[in-house]
């Protein structure tokens, strides 16, 4: 018998060493609830970890089997499930954190010292690291690089879903419930978490967006993304599924259309140039990427800091983005940069604060690319944002929600404000703002005068001030 060891990969379909160990079966399912892993997790990624395992376990059930469940370290479990159950062999698929590899380093030590057979495969990613480098061999630091070869390499065609005879015939395990595992009940809406809706998430976006993804990605009131992040995340659906449902609506559509698909064909290879990246510098997680020659002067102020996570800053763009983070355990990727830049350039504040509230209230927070989005946006990641480019939030809000609707969703204060009221908040004087929206903040600080004090901190770091 077999072990197949679940982590970010819960699906049977398209699942590389599911099907690698289902040749030879039966194969015996196992998800391992990791208190190393749990501890950076929240709410609403627990919620959603859940009912995607409750989906999967339904889907070996209707084979014939089960998802085999436990907690504890990895390093111990499996061996015992191993010995339990007569296994001779192990398979998963690897993950690319640095926590992820020591983990699993622990692991294949202790089934050597089992003398239990182990087998890891690539399937998270199309290429692996290593795989895509310079001409020196080196790991790429500078994403078009890297996206263009992405883009020319062959893609491997999904992989079987194994059939039931493939499966071990074991009793029905019962999944924890989120408060065994020490967590409440999220606040915000979750997303449905299973194969199927997965599917759905990316038909809808094939057949009614992709085509236009490069121009309706930016514009947070437009349903112009495929809001597959938590899916590709944990692994509901696989990347080769992915790729060929996205490759057969490039082959359908005409050359205009097709400009669309391949800028989604490239975000897709941004979130493995991310996870190249994080693979070899697992530091980043709590590190800068780039080197500054004195460190980055960041301002310490819980009172704005308190104001961004809350949704009052004063700047519509950012207050809806920081409240449909709160509301729905998401937000719209071009609010993701404004949000971040605001944090970094307007209130100086360090880029690790905005990381870490993102990891616990983000349902598809993904560790690379998480730490490569905020970073970019700090100046202190690969391919960074200049640190002189400055977003100014009210041009982008202008620009991105030109009607407010956006805004408005999210931020019911402004209602009764016409979109230009809006997009020149920060113009206004008090009694104007009290007239237009009594309810809504002042701007807690001032653009202009925070982008230059900004600007200044990094040429201090830069050893120029």
């Amino acid at each position: 018998m077999r072990i197949h060891w679940h982590r970010r990969d819960l699906r049977t379909a398209d699942n590389r060493a599911l099907a690698a160990a289902a040749g030879d079966g039966p194969v015996l399912p196992v998800f391992v609830f990791d208190p190393d892993v749990l501890q950076y997790a929240s709410p609403p990624r627990v919620a959603f970890l859940l009912a995607a395992l409750d989906s999967l376990q339904e889907s070996y059930r209707e084979r014939g089997s089960d998802l085999y469940t436990a907690e504890g370290d990895p390093a111990e479990v499996l061996p015992g499930i191993a010995d339990e159950h007569g296994v001779d062999e192990l398979f998963w698929n690897h993950d690319y954190t640095g926590l992820s590899q020591e983990r699993d380093e622990r692991v294949r030590a202790a089934l050597d010292d089992a003398g239990i057979a182990h087998e890891a495969f690539h399937d998270a990613l199309h290429h692996e690291p290593g795989t895509i480098t310079t001409n020196d061999g080196d790991p790429y630091s500078v994403f078009s690089y890297f996206g263009d070869k992405w883009l020319d390499r062959e893609k491997a065609e999904p992989y079987p879903d194994p059939d039931g005879n493939a499966l071990a015939d074991i009793d029905r395990e019962s999944l924890p419930t989120i408060h065994e595992l020490g967590f409440d009940e999220p606040s915000a809406n979750i997303p449905d978490a299973s194969t199927e809706a997965a599917r759905d998430r990316l038909d809808t976006f094939c057949d009614d967006g992709i085509t236009e993804y490069d121009e309706g990605r930016e514009y947070p009131a437009d349903e112009g993304t495929s809001r597959l992040s938590q899916d590709r995340n944990y692994g509901t659906i696989g990347v080769r599924e992915v790729t060929e449902r996205v490759d057969e609506a490039r082959e359908a559509a005409d050359e205009d259309e097709r400009d669309g698909i391949d800028a989604y064909r490239r975000e897709l290879a941004f979130g493995e140039f991310f996870a190249h990246v994080l693979f070899y510098n697992p530091e980043l997680v709590v590190e800068n990427y780039k080197s500054y020659e004195n460190p980055i002067d960041w301002r310490d102020d819980d009172g704005e800091l308190r104001a961004w996570k809350e949704g009052t800053t004063g700047y519509p763009i950012v207050d809806a983005g920081m409240r449909q983070l709160r509301e729905e355990a998401y937000m719209h990727n071009r609010v993701r940069m404004i949000v971040a830049s605001f944090l970094t350039k307007d209130l100086m504040l360090d880029w690790r604060e905005g990381y870490t509230h993102f990891r616990e209230r983000l349902v598809d927070h993904d560790t690379a690319n998480d730490n490569g989005n905020w970073q970019w946006a700090a100046s202190t990641g690969t391919d960074a944002q200049p640190y002189f480019r400055v977003f100014n939030p009210m041009t982008q809000g202008e620009k991105y929600d030109p009607d407010a609707d956006y805004i408005k969703t999210y931020v019911p204060e402004l209602d009764d404000a016409d979109p230009e009221t809006i997009h020149s908040w920060n113009e206004l004087d008090d009694e104007e703002r009290e007239s237009a929206a009594p309810d809504y903040p002042a701007p807690i600080c001032e653009h202009g005068e925070r982008r230059e004090e900004a600007i200044a901190m990094f040429e201090r770091a830069r050893g120029e001030g």
